[in-house]
């Protein structure tokens, strides 16, 4: 049985040496994620060369995400590196502050004054430390401690309940995205957007780069759950970035939210990523704990085209056998899974594109023959995306001669990537070698049925209008 979910994995100094990284691919890995928060511009060119050069020569389709840093909040130094704050403790964050202490701390973001007032409450080291605002004087922000604990270098601050007038793009992501654009990224990812707005900015930035990169935009935000329609109009796809969203909501309300939000993107055709402490205890164990499992169990029931994992690869001991493990979990839930497309629902979509209503009719057709696999002779991939929105039980093979469209197409659930040329090939060759192809892979049999898709024009993205119904072995090239 193929596995359907994707699995990301973000790299960092447990993963950047090219053995552990030929393992991971072999594990099951199909996106690497950059994490722009740490390193340099030549550390992630570096990285993302690395993983091309072992894809090719594994023939694999793996995709690099770019993950922008944003606007991340954050406490500045301490003298003694930490302090211990107990409850009813007043503690002041001082915007001017150069080096903290037991009664005060710097801010790096020099704004935070001016969106606090009193009675806000601020969250700290992911919610482990609640500070209450009592007043705020020119820089200072003066606090009384609710809930006590140790505080260290440059950890994070939040809002409860949002508010934050923070710009998601920052000075530095920027620049990050021209270096993005560098490396060629696949996707890239914004970190705490909040409207449409904020994602059309990073569109055009990216563009302007001479990027075509699918962005990504990350939900961590109070107010990006108000706009949340809005913000997947104007993205490729969305993460369901579950640590700074629960500190901001409160952390019991984020399960419900996972499965509003990918729902809500499936239905607009838009993708999904599902991250943050999915299986944060093999960080330092081998093995993980029933919790975990159900929760990458739960999301891969949710219908999340991806499970990501973070420090759990980029710093953790068992960075291969957390792969190994996610990939083991997500194949066991798939098995559970209802796979039987529902009629009702491909007959209510309101298509406005050919190529939209080829594809739903091959997945039709499928769902009502005994088909082995859907073969989508594509440039750009939008095909193999639409078919991807419904579950159906039925493999789609991308078959695409762009290189882009190959590595993006690693990320998309039920779809599985196969490079093919479609130079100096009219249609009906094209078929036929498409067949003899997947043969040899051992995608299919003869006398397998495939329902392929394509185009009148061999090259033209965007041009499906064709569905051919295949007894495989019956044809011949000419």
């Amino acid at each position: 049985m193929q596995r359907s979910t994707k699995i990301v994995s973000t790299l960092g100094p447990a993963s950047n040496d090219s053995e552990t990284l030929e393992r991971l691919l072999s594990a099951g890995v199909n996106m690497v994620r950059l994490n722009f928060s740490h390193g340099t511009a030549q550390d992630h060119l570096d990285r993302a060369a690395l993983v091309r050069e072992i894809a090719r020569k594994h023939s694999r389709a793996v995709a690099v995400l770019v993950d922008l840093q944003g606007p991340k909040i954050r406490v500045g130094k301490f003298e003694q590196g930490k302090i211990e704050l107990a409850n009813g403790d007043h503690f002041t964050l001082d915007a001017n502050c150069t080096m903290g202490n037991q009664e005060r701390v710097g801010l790096d973001y020099k704004e935070l004054p001016n969106d606090v007032e009193s009675g806000t409450i601020l969250l700290l080291d992911d919610g482990r430390i609640v500070l209450e605002v009592t007043d705020v004087v020119g820089s200072e922000i003066h606090t009384v401690v609710k809930v006590g604990g140790f505080l260290s270098n440059n950890k994070g601050i939040n809002r409860q309940g949002g508010g934050l007038t923070a710009p998601a793009l920052t000075a530095k992501d920027m620049e990050d995205i021209k270096v993005a654009a560098q490396l060629q990224a696949d996707y890239v990812a914004v970190s705490f957007p909040k409207s449409g707005a904020d994602m059309y900015m990073a569109k055009t930035l990216l563009r302007a780069a001479g990027s075509k990169a699918l962005l990504i935009a990350k939900i961590e935000r109070t107010e990006a759950i108000g706009n949340l329609e809005e913000i997947l109009d104007a993205s490729d796809g969305i993460m369901v970035a579950r640590g700074d969203l629960a500190v901001e909501v409160g952390e019991a309300a984020v399960p419900g939210l996972q499965k509003k939000m990918i729902k809500l993107a499936r239905q607009k055709n838009k993708l999904t990523i599902t991250a943050t402490q999915m299986m944060e205890s093999m960080i330092s164990s081998p093995v993980p704990t029933r919790a975990e499992v159900s929760d990458v169990a739960n999301a891969v029931l949710d219908g999340t085209d991806a499970v990501m994992l973070s420090a759990e690869t980029a710093s953790g001991k068992f960075p291969v056998e957390t792969v190994t493990a996610m990939a083991r979990i997500c194949l066991e839930a798939e098995k559970s899974q209802d796979s039987k497309i529902n009629d009702e629902v491909l007959r209510q979509g309101a298509f406005t594109r050919v190529d939209q209503s080829i594809s739903m009719a091959a997945l039709f057709a499928a769902s009502h023959l005994n088909v082995k696999a859907i073969a989508a002779m594509t440039q750009s991939g939008s095909s193999a995306l639409w078919m991807s929105r419904f579950i159906s039980g039925v493999p789609i093979y991308a078959l695409t001669p762009e290189e882009s469209t190959y590595n993006r197409l690693a990320l998309f659930r039920d779809v599985y990537p196969v490079m093919i040329s479609h130079e100096n090939t009219n249609r009906e060759d094209l078929l036929v070698r498409a067949e003899v192809e997947m043969v040899r892979r051992g995608i299919v049999q003869h006398g397998d049925l495939v329902v392929f898709t394509f185009g009148d024009v061999v090259g033209l993205g965007g041009g499906t209008n064709s569905m051919k119904i295949v007894k495989v072995g019956e044809r011949k090239p000419r």
